[in-house]
């Protein structure tokens, strides 16, 4: 399958280079300090605050970790050979985005020592320990597709980790606006907003109506950016 042809070229290019080391390390010891740090001073078996957390760091590492996925092979005129062969422009930007997201999976499987922790300390309830995984996975999920996304707009990879970053904020201002307006204009932001679903996650509420949303984001930007390189190739 020539998806899984660049899923492995990708993974691979990740983890020769420090960048995926890096990044997963840095993401690990944060939420690390901040489950230290709430565990011991609340001595609430909780992990609702480190998700948000989490997500919180997130927003900063993803557009590092997309921002060379398509930008790197525009700037080295690959991603023309990519185009002229028989590679699928689908399979290529589908190989990278789960490339990108197995760098971020692993770093979630790591961090399941934590509820280990409390498990083994305390009596933890784990059901909102799974719902807050399960947000924490697709939050993250939507991140790397927007990251992606900025990555096929310019062959200039701190550009594109700008544009990244850029439309995150932009999507976390949007949160933030729901505590301003009221009515129809509360409930159209709340219904569009990335954070107000993952608190329904952290509370341990699990909604296919918010799991759907996220694949909804999802889907849209990475079909966007198939779009992109795809028009790209005819131009």
């Amino acid at each position: 399958m020539k998806m899984l042809t660049i899923y492995k070229r990708e993974l691979k290019s990740y983890f020769l280079s420090p960048l995926a080391y890096v990044l997963v390390g840095f993401l690990l010891l944060i939420s690390g300090y901040f489950f230290a740090t709430f565990v011991l001073s609340t001595q609430y078996a909780l992990m609702s605050p480190v998700f948000g957390n989490m997500v919180f760091v997130f927003m900063f590492i993803s557009p590092i970790l997309t921002m060379k996925l398509i930008s790197e092979e525009m700037k080295n005129g690959t991603d023309q050979l990519l185009m002229t062969s028989p590679l699928r422009i689908t399979d290529m930007v589908l190989g990278k985005y789960f490339a990108a997201l197995t760098v971020y999976t692993l770093s979630l499987v790591v961090s399941l020592i934590y509820p280990l922790y409390l498990k083994i300390y305390s009596t933890p309830d784990f059901g909102p320990i799974l719902t807050g995984y399960i947000g924490t996975f697709l939050m993250g999920a939507a991140f790397i597709a927007i990251g992606i996304f900025a990555s096929s707009l310019t062959e200039n990879q701190l550009i594109a980790g700008v544009i990244g970053f850029s439309i995150l904020l932009l999507f976390w201002i949007v949160s933030w606006l729901g505590d301003v307006f009221q009515g129809t204009a509360k409930n159209i932001v709340d219904n569009i907003s990335l954070l107000q679903r993952f608190t329904n996650f952290q509370n341990g509420v699990l909604s296919l109506n918010d799991v759907v949303f996220y694949l909804s984001v999802i889907i849209f930007f990475v079909f966007v950016t198939i779009m992109v390189v795809d028009k790209r190739r005819w131009s």
